[in-house]
């Protein structure tokens, strides 16, 4: 089940709003699609689109998959959203694909909170990528306890739109209990007086957790590289399936 944040349909019409409008941290995904001469891609929890229209803008053969519906519709309107083949699912709408690339992106590595969630998710995308392949997402890393700025004074956020009038937006931390961390994401739309809330749960794993997990889905390591739009707080894990097993 999809955060209200993705599945409210106002919330989705929102996101990228409220979210950096152009989006240049996805621009280092997209080069990284020519850099290893994919074709077909993956973008699992591809949200509300940006990576996989930027993708099929680039003549890419690109699935977005989702467990969002509102944040697929939102995405279908956008730019190239004809030319992507949208999916309504989580990691089991994968399954008999094979592509070249698989990526995920912003938080969406960190929402396998279980063991399990995480390492049938590992699984899958390697049977879904050919030999030689890559999968390739970022994490934040723990260390640097990016939810001590999980708060409205660090989060608050004010815009406002014809449509839906003056919205104020905000985060604040719920739990810490690591691996885990539990946030609320808060909305305010001032012309209605209307509150909304959303709640996400994330897990932190370390790069050495990562690393291991990646090499028992028989995955290899490649390279870990900074997140160019939070540098020092991030690793961009570029993993390849083996040509041979």
């Amino acid at each position: 089940m999809a955060d209200k944040i993705f599945e409210e349909p106002r919330l989705a019409e929102l996101y990228d709003w409220f979210d950096t409008p152009d989006r240049p941290d996805l621009d280092h995904y997209a080069s990284m699609a020519t850099e290893f001469q994919a074709h077909s891609i993956i973008d699992l929890g591809c949200g509300t689109g940006n990576l996989a229209c930027r993708l099929a803008s680039m003549g890419k053969e690109v699935i977005g998959i989702d467990p969002a519906m509102a944040s697929l519709n939102v995405a279908k309107g956008k730019d190239y959203g004809t030319r992507v083949k949208w999916l309504h699912g989580t990691i089991d709408a994968i399954q008999g694909m094979q592509v070249d690339l698989v990526t995920m992106t912003g938080n969406v590595a960190q929402v396998f909170i279980t063991d399990e969630e995480w390492t049938g998710m590992l699984r899958a995308c390697q049977e879904a990528i050919r030999p030689g392949g890559r999968l390739v997402f970022e994490v934040r890393d723990p260390a640097m306890e990016a939810w001590n700025n999980w708060n409205r004074e660090s989060t608050y956020q004010c815009l406002e739109r014809s449509d839906f009038g003056r919205v104020e937006t905000w985060v604040d931390l719920l739990e810490v209990n690591l691996p885990w961390v539990t946030f609320r994401h808060t909305f305010i739309f001032c012309r209605e007086g209307k509150e909304l809330t959303s709640d996400s749960t994330l897990r932190f794993r370390s790069k050495e957790e990562i690393m291991d997990a990646l090499s028992e889905a028989r995955f290899v390591v490649e390279e870990i590289r900074d997140a160019p739009d939070r540098p020092g707080l991030e690793f961009v894990f570029i993993a390849r399936r083996a040509i041979s097993e």
